[in-house]
């Protein structure tokens, strides 16, 4: 892509560097005025927040959080990739890039999902030293499902607890991570969530601990999250066979996983990458726990 095709994809994605300026969306946002609620005054600050973007995404791990994130006060949010070029879901959906990593500010938060092109992901050397150098710099580093081995790969994880999908979780161990059967988990400044869906639930856990609990409850409300799914089904009740069934099914996919976390864990012994996130970017008011 041109640096003029560039500007002129920037000019066309109105989160990028301007608002809509519609009713709906700014009924449906936390307008900076709210910031005064518990003296979480953050009127000045923008919020840089980057989503990890790469093919073989899915794609919910983090347009949910993006939905979410994207309307705190003063949020530009950055979707980052390699390049501006459209990346491909799991499933099939295109999607835009908008922050090469070249050109990606220091973050207040790092969000990574997961997805069947996690595994080639950690063998990529470019996209493991920006995930390395970005989230040693952020002051929130998260995930969603899968997202966590990208981050451990990476170094970010040793020592941290961290959520998962279930059918992963107990690998992240492999990595020096200390993978918990909750759908959110909150460990200083490393904030997980389980399962794809579980980035809703998590994003508005950031949220809170962003900007607060107020401008997080309002956006709750707004949104309407009160999820009420129409099966209760889960891997703590689910029929032993189903559970099997599903877990035979995802084997390939589970060993080429375990391969490549070994292989990350054994690059993380030779000293490439580490990184201690010391944290240190700007944001809300609500400090961030390290």
């Amino acid at each position: 892509m041109s640096l003029d095709q560039a500007a002129l994809h920037r000019s066309a994605l109105p989160w990028q560097e301007r608002r809509v300026e519609c009713r709906f969306r700014l009924i449906l946002s936390c307008p900076k005025s709210c910031c005064s609620m518990k003296g979480n005054d953050v009127s000045k600050e923008t919020l840089e927040i980057g989503l990890l973007f790469f093919p073989g995404m899915t794609q919910l791990d983090v347009t949910g959080p993006f939905e979410v994130l994207a309307r705190l006060p003063g949020a530009r949010i950055h979707l980052l990739w390699k390049s501006l070029d459209p990346i491909t879901s799991d499933v099939g959906l295109t999607l835009m890039p908008t922050t090469p990593f070249a050109e990606c500010p220091t973050l207040d938060v790092l969000c990574v999902g997961g997805g069947p092109g996690q595994m080639a992901l950690m063998d990529d050397p470019e996209v493991m030293a920006f995930v390395a150098d970005a989230g040693a710099r952020a002051r929130y580093v998260t995930s969603v499902c899968a997202g966590c081995f990208i981050l451990a790969g990476a170094g970010l994880l040793t020592g941290y607890r961290s959520a998962c999908h279930w059918l992963s979780r107990d690998q992240l161990a492999v990595l020096g991570a200390i993978p918990v059967k909750d759908r959110i988990v909150v460990d200083r400044n490393r904030i997980s969530g389980g399962g794809v869906t579980a980035g809703i639930d998590f994003a508005f856990e950031v949220a809170a601990q962003l900007c607060g609990v107020d401008i997080a409850r309002r956006l709750q409300l707004m949104l309407e999250y009160d999820p009420k799914p129409p099966f209760d089904i889960t891997e703590d009740n689910a029929p032993a066979e189903l559970l099997a069934e599903i877990r035979s099914a995802a084997r390939p996919m589970l060993e080429e996983r375990l391969r490549s976390s070994e292989r990350a864990a054994a690059r993380l012994a030779a000293g490439q990458p580490q990184s201690d996130v010391a944290g240190g970017a700007a944001g809300c008011s609500a400090g961030a726990p390290q």
